[in-house]
């Protein structure tokens, strides 16, 4: 079975079509699609995407972590939060299935292991403590995750928790939307002042074992290196100064014949342009 790991879709309903099609022409049914989260949001149409990763998690095809954006659409559906005129999440919030649709999604995980020749890894949305094993990790995501799926009464008041007052409610925030980190421990959503404060770059210092596939960090594009794959290319930004691609990593396409599947340097992925420009945040509009 093929993995496909694919990036920040974010609503760009066509470019994942397209990136499933090429995947059928190439593999038939033997893939599985793993969505490292932010499938949905600020593109033109959420409900495809969701409705076909659903149906390949129901068929035992497809892993699909939270990301923010996900968190941001249960936080609106559960009244705490009002959407942004930069939010296109109507589609799914206003719809007759809404309440069955964020079920589905609260039941999500936040953190999929897994093992690709040998070498474990672990799929996320966003960052990782620096220090933090393998073990740790999936434990930390398991446990934000069960108190987030729990119900619907329990998971607002998981999400109106104040991070600094709830480790669980930290690590969710951290895994969903982490940008930032030390060696210490401590972590922010904004992006670093430098290259050094990246919270990869600490991860990185501390030499684990096993590998990160990530998305959420637009800006700072596809990241390859030793044990990461940060797949965010911005699809949905296209037009704002850049080209937007939806960008997905085959590690088994070309098995390595020497060193493992982490390693670098690595060209296995596939790029699918956007479109055209589908985001126009609020800031853009004068």
């Amino acid at each position: 079975m093929q993995r496909i790991f694919v990036g920040d879709v974010q609503g760009c309903a066509d470019e994942l079509d397209a990136l499933l099609d090429r995947a059928a022409v190439s593999f038939g049914d033997a893939f599985a699609l793993w969505v490292a989260g932010d499938l949905v949001n600020r593109g033109p149409d959420n409900r495809r995407p969701l409705e076909r990763v659903r149906a390949l998690v129901e068929a035992g095809r497809a892993e699909y972590v939270l990301g923010n954006h996900e968190i941001h659409l249960i936080s609106a559906h559960l009244g705490l939060r009002d959407l942004s005129e930069n939010d296109s999440i109507g589609d799914v919030l206003g719809a007759p299935d809404a309440d069955e649709w964020v079920t589905w999604l609260r039941g999500r995980p936040l953190v999929v292991p897994g093992e690709i020749a040998g070498q474990s890894f672990a799929m996320v949305h966003a960052s990782c403590g620096a220090t933090w094993e393998l073990d740790e990790l999936v434990s930390r995501g398991a446990a934000a995750a069960a108190r987030l799926a729990g119900d619907e009464d329990a998971a607002r008041a998981f999400l109106q928790t104040d991070p600094t007052r709830d480790p669980e409610r930290d690590d969710l925030a951290r895994l969903t939307r982490g940008r930032s980190g030390e060696a210490s421990g401590a972590w922010s959503s904004r992006e670093p002042d430098a290259p050094d404060g990246a919270w990869h770059r600490a991860w990185s210092e501390a030499r684990h074992d096993y590998g990160l596939v990530y998305g959420h960090w637009a800006r700072q594009g596809l990241h390859v290196a030793e044990g990461l794959r940060g797949l965010d290319t911005g699809c949905v930004h296209h037009g704002r100064g850049r080209d937007g691609f939806l960008t997905a990593w085959l590690p088994e396409s070309r098995p390595r014949e020497h060193g493992r599947p982490f390693d670098v340097p690595d060209d296995r992925f596939w790029q699918i342009p956007a479109n055209r420009r589908y985001y126009y945040p609020s800031q853009d509009r004068g």
